[in-house]
């Protein structure tokens, strides 16, 4: 364990500080793009001004044979492209693979100065974070790197979860988290082939009421590991997202999970198609009329001390810190879509 005095220091020699605070950024969707395919590069420099973040995909969903492909259309995208304020990421292959060393040495040495962050998939512990921190270190410090880049973490394997704690705390590059939830449930033998979302047989059925037939109300797979998800990385400082919706022909679903995410505090999710770009847009983005009643709690109490009473409702230093959120969310929102702006009346 790396104790408070060094946690900050930098890993190599020449390369820069490790950020203490997180940058403020709008992460609504981290859009997955497949670099290896030609097409779908062109369509990037338009997507940039639609979506918060691209992220280039090189792991699952990529062929064997198209790896390579896909990570010098990777480099070929992010060398040409103006991403402006919208964050440049890439999903490398796992740390197991015959990939992963050279996705992470040949981008970090050629378009390391524009990308934000590294997504890491099938992290089992926080071995898998030093093990990363420290090479970026040191590519960080051989090119010349500006500012350090960050980590996110998939958590999809049993093992992970069961080392959620130690891997949202294994070092100052920790950007976030992702649910994974498609390899999750092949690790722990799930009964599914669904990708995120419910399952009609995970359900309860109420009391039994004479011999009326018993309504049944189906659960979420997934509420107790964004929970446990969520409470790892607000207690470590960083950003919990949901993963994945596989389903892209059922809009509804899509948006209810992604929906229930952000009401436990996710603060964006993955899209996998252009479809869910706008579900995300709308979800993650805090609702005009909250906004406007957390602008009276904030007008009422400016320093947040003491207790008021607002349309009828007690309001006190937590309603106050859950107003701030709201409102910092909605800044970050307006300042990127003009729409909403007047809506939130900023």
């Amino acid at each position: 364990m790396k104790l408070p005095r060094q946690f900050f220091q930098p890993l190599a020699i020449g390369a820069p500080a490790p950020m203490r605070e997180l940058p403020v950024r709008l992460e609504r969707m981290i859009h997955f793009v497949p670099p290896h395919m030609e097409k779908m590069r062109a369509k990037v420099p338009e997507l940039a001004r639609q979506v918060d973040v691209v992220l280039g995909n090189l792991e699952d969903a990529i062929p064997v044979e198209a790896k390579e492909a896909a990570r010098q259309g990777f480099i070929e995208m992010g060398k040409s492209v103006d991403f402006g304020p919208t964050g440049l990421w890439t999903r490398i292959n796992a740390l197991n693979s015959p990939w992963a060393l050279d996705d992470i040495t040949e981008i970090v040495g050629t378009i390391g100065n524009k990308l934000d962050v590294i997504m890491l998939p099938k992290v089992d512990g926080p071995w898998d974070i030093h093990y990363l921190d420290q090479l970026l270190a040191q590519l960080e410090a051989r090119h010349k790197i500006a500012k350090p880049i960050l980590i996110h973490a998939i958590l999809e394997t049993a093992q992970g979860v069961n080392n959620v704690e130690a891997i949202a705390s294994a070092s100052p590059r920790m950007h976030g988290m992702s649910l994974g939830p498609a390899d999750l449930a092949a690790s722990r033998a799930m009964k599914t082939t669904r990708v995120g979302g419910g399952h009609p047989e995970y359900k309860v059925l109420a009391d039994a009421a004479g011999d009326a037939p018993r309504a049944a109300y189906q659960q979420d797979l997934w509420h107790y590991t964004v929970g446990r998800m969520v409470d790892a990385c607000a207690a470590a400082g960083i950003k919990p997202f949901y993963g994945p919706f596989g389903d892209f022909s059922d809009l509804a679903a899509c948006e209810t999970q992604f929906r229930n995410a952000f009401l436990m505090g996710c603060l964006g999710a993955w899209s996998l198609h252009p479809t869910q770009i706008g579900i995300a847009k709308t979800v993650f983005s805090p609702d005009p009329g909250e906004v406007a009643f957390a602008k009276k709690i904030v007008a009422a109490m400016p320093d947040g001390a003491g207790a008021v009473m607002i349309d009828g409702k007690m309001q006190d230093d937590a309603t106050w810190k859950q107003a701030k959120v709201l409102i910092d969310l909605a800044k970050l929102v307006a300042a990127k879509d003009p729409e909403m702006a007047v809506k939130y009346g900023l």
